[in-house]
Formats: C-alpha cells, structure tokens, sequence
C-alpha cells in the first residue's frame, strides 16, 4: 500500500509530489497485513501523516517543516475519505480517534499515550500487533 500511495500523491502532482524524492517507497510496512484495500491504504496514509507531524516519514521525504505539517493533514483526510467512499464507518470513526489522540498525547508531551492509541487502532481495525512481531 505504500506504493499505492504514492502513486496517488504523485497523481495529485503540486508540493507534496515533488517531496516524495527519486527513490522508491519503502517495501511494505508490517502490521497490514490482512486488511481489506481501502483499509490499508487508510492506515498507511494516516501512518504517513503521523510520522510528518511527528516522526520521520516513509512517502513524504523531502518536506520542510511546513509543508510536512500541511502534507500530514492532507494524508489524514486522503485516508479517511478513501474509507468513506467505501463506506467503512468504523474505521473513519477509529481512524479519526486515532488522529485526535495522537495531536493530544503529543500536544501534553506524552507520545507514549500515542503509540497506546496505536494500538487500540489496531485492534479496532482487526491489524496484527506491532508488539507481537
């Protein structure tokens, strides 16, 4: 899926395209694995995003801080509408819980409630446990 997104980054064209660099995606993160297509393409885009805000991206690897910030808000609604138009609710609605507790666990200086929501997504979403690889 991360090749999926970035392909469709690259589709967008603009800023964020060109901060996507010459080389190829990274392969295939764990923790997907199993999940229906528009599904795993939300959870790497929402990945993407967070790791713009606050860590460092695997897509999106030539961005300066503001257009990382601008880039990270794009991918979380890239994800959540891509989900909507499928019609999965429950996962925009973990999904979205998920963007929101991460902004307040690191807006309170605490990324390890972050990493828990994490993981509360996961489960929510039926993704393998990242503890357990």
């Amino acid at each position: 899926m991360i090749a999926d997104l970035a392909a469709a980054l690259r589709a967008e064209g603009g800023l964020i395209a060109a901060a996507l660099g010459e080389s190829g995606p990274p392969p295939f993160p764990p923790g997907r694995e199993g999940l229906d297509d528009a599904r795993a393409f939300a959870v790497a885009a929402v990945r993407e995003g967070y790791l713009l805000h606050y860590g460092a991206p695997e897509v999106v690897r030539e961005a300066d801080s503001g257009l990382a910030l601008l880039a990270g808000d794009r991918l979380y609604a890239l994800g959540l509408a891509r989900l909507a138009t499928a019609g999965d609710h429950e996962a925009v609605r973990a999904l979205a819980d998920l963007i929101s507790e991460c902004a307040r666990s690191h807006a309170e200086g605490d990324p390890p409630a972050a990493e828990e929501a994490w993981e509360v997504a996961r489960a929510t979403l039926g993704m393998p446990d990242a503890r357990s690889r």
